[in-house]
């Protein structure tokens, strides 16, 4: 999993068609937090299509820049590394892409090869849903019941995610807030509540913005 504050992956698995010439490609695409999830998602892959002509893959995972991929018996340069070049070209990281081609009986030639399977993957990236996932803070922050009101029209109106809201003697309110913008959140809650709020982080969490 990538450790950064903020970079680009997909939300969630998927599964797309592309037919050229009369040959099938299925293009699947899986977040992967690590290699072992890449290498076991294609195996999975290779057990539910054992009679493909081929299963081309690509995977990047952020995490010491680890990056494969496999023509699996197509002419060299032309499956592969389309595959990884259209992950690259997006800006991505923690996925993998598996292209499953049935043959048709047409040759599509070194072009028409590259093109298809670089369009299989965009297809499927496409579908997984690309977003940027940012690393966040969960900002408690305990008021008197005075201040709710307050406390959830500033949220509100700033756009701040909360996560909960606990009733207890006081009130806890639980915020998700981007690492660059704690402190900001802080410095509002503060000023609001003239001082009374009682703020502190408690937990970080990834949330997901789409593209």
């Amino acid at each position: 999993m990538s450790l950064k504050d903020s970079y680009k992956t997909v939300a969630r698995e998927s599964q797309t068609l592309l037919i050229e010439k009369k040959s099938k490609f299925i293009s699947n695409v899986k977040p992967v937090d690590n290699e072992e999830d890449a290498i076991a998602f294609l195996n999975g892959i290779r057990s539910k299509y054992p009679d493909a002509s081929h299963n081309v893959y690509a995977y990047v995972i952020d995490e010491n820049n680890i990056f494969r991929y496999s023509d699996d018996g197509e002419p060299s340069g032309t499956a592969g590394m389309p595959v990884l070049d259209t992950i690259r070209k997006a800006g991505l990281v923690d996925v993998i892409v598996v292209v499953t081609r049935y043959f048709g009986g047409t040759l599509l030639g070194t072009g028409g090869l590259v093109h298809t399977y670089g369009a299989s993957a965009k297809q499927g990236l496409t579908e997984s849903h690309i977003v940027i996932r940012k690393l966040c803070n969960i900002v408690s922050a305990r008021v008197d019941y005075t201040l709710v009101g307050k406390m959830q029209y500033m949220l509100a109106s700033e756009g701040y995610q909360t996560e909960d809201t606990v009733y207890d003697n006081e009130v806890t309110f639980k915020i998700c807030c981007p690492i660059d913008d704690t402190q900001k959140l802080i410095d509002e809650l503060t000023n609001l509540t003239n001082g009374k709020a009682v703020c502190e982080i408690t937990d970080k969490k990834y949330t997901d913005k789409e593209t």
